[in-house]
């Protein structure tokens, strides 16, 4: 399937794992399963919800990964979310032709930032400041995780370490700091689960 990736085995007893890219997932070791996804909304809601119909189902679901900052203050930093949002869907025209709400927000357990997810790198100063109107980090997955992950009725948990900047010169910052940020995600599992 694609770019989906299983290391270890989906335990009933233990929580998942779950990252976009190997690159994110460099510095985790083997006490808890992972499952890569591949990067975007469709390679990660895909590969959640196969792999939780499949079973067996395990405790949790946590999305860890890197995030965009759009604000000042969050940099540097790992972030449990308190909601999340799609920053590509427009649920307005959607529901005044439908009368239904797609892709409404998604509240969390995390006391953290919002997070907005859209398939889009967003890596220049316009759409920065529009996402910042909604906004106070921004990824391609963790939406799409929250939203398979609720269909399933398990817990889920968004957990972001913030790679750039969301701007100008954002790709390169994220080839620099994702080595920097994998281990800052290991230390956040080994710290809190």
């Amino acid at each position: 399937m694609g770019f989906m990736r299983i290391v270890g085995e989906i335990d009933p007893t233990r929580p998942l794992l779950v990252l976009a890219a190997a690159e994110e997932a460099a510095h985790l070791d083997d006490r808890l399963p992972v499952l890569l996804t591949g990067m975007g909304k469709v390679n990660a809601a895909t590969a959640v919800a196969s792999v939780l119909a499949r079973g067996p189902r395990p405790t949790a679901v946590v999305n860890l990964g890197t995030a965009g900052a759009l604000k000042p203050g969050f940099g540097g930093l790992t972030h449990e979310v308190s909601s999340v949002i799609q920053h590509d869907l427009d649920s307005a025209v959607l529901a005044s032709l439908t009368g239904v709400t797609y892709g409404a927000p998604i509240g969390l357990t995390g006391r953290g930032p919002v997070l907005a997810t859209g398939d889009v790198f967003v890596a220049d100063e316009a759409a920065r400041a529009r996402l910042a109107e909604a906004a106070d980090l921004v990824d391609m997955e963790g939406y799409a995780v929250a939203q398979a992950v609720r269909q399933f009725g398990l817990p889920v948990r968004l957990v972001k370490h913030v790679s750039d900047e969301a701007g100008e010169g954002a790709a390169q910052s994220w080839r620099e700091s994702v080595d920097d940020c994998a281990k800052q995600l290991a230390l956040w599992v080994a710290e809190n689960l």
